[in-house]
């Protein structure tokens, strides 16, 4: 099947994302569990990926959560640290498509203020011919509908499109929609996806 468009997820694909390593290393792994347990982040995070913009929502926590205060707090101010490093790997693969014309989008479950830090931070999430983004449209993978916004979009045909995401029920989402998919356990496998379907060569995907 020829490939008209590649589809990167952001998250664990091109950057990483490691709230708990970064709690272990700042405040040690029994306060971190003791947070996570306590204190919602995660929820959190996903009304920030649905819109909602990060520091208010992590101050509207901290105030129910007066013991974690400060930890709740790092969430926004110490954000790029738990979205670190960038997968280089990934990375020299996005710009190698770019490098040769390819149509590459990135459909992504992110805050808007936070995907702006993080491009701020990691200039080639600028590379992409478009964004789709949670964030902005008010609705998050796997809802089929943010796909579907893509699609229109684009007016690519769906099995034309090849599309990463770490989560397999964004992939299957997707797979339903006829998109072509692989699912990210690494830069690797991604890579040679890539040359399996006719998108780089095994040099470029190095």
């Amino acid at each position: 099947m020829q490939i008209d468009a590649v589809v990167f997820d952001i998250g664990k694909v091109l950057i990483e994302w490691d709230p708990e390593g970064f709690f272990d290393r700042a405040v040690g792994e029994a306060r971190r569990r003791a947070l996570f347990e306590t204190v919602d982040l995660y929820a959190m995070n996903d009304c920030v990926d649905m819109g909602s913009a990060m520091k208010p929502s992590t101050d509207a926590l901290a105030l129910e959560h007066p013991d974690f205060a400060d930890e709740i707090a790092m969430w926004h101010d110490n954000w790029i640290d738990m979205a670190s490093p960038a997968i280089d790997h990934s990375t020299r693969l996005l710009r190698a498509l770019r490098a040769k014309g390819k149509r590459v989008f990135a459909l992504t479950n992110f805050g808007v203020d936070r995907l702006e830090l993080a491009t701020r931070h990691y200039p080639f999430l600028g590379d992409f011919e478009a964004r789709f983004v949670s964030g902005e449209l008010e609705m998050m993978k796997p809802d089929p509908a943010i796909y579907a916004v893509l699609e229109g979009a684009t007016k690519i045909d769906p099995t034309r499109i090849l599309f990463t995401d770490d989560r397999p029920e964004n992939i299957a989402t997707a797979a339903a929609r006829g998109w072509q998919t692989h699912l990210f356990e690494g830069p690797a496998g991604w890579a040679q996806s890539l040359v399996s379907n006719q998108l780089l060569t095994q040099s470029e995907a190095k």
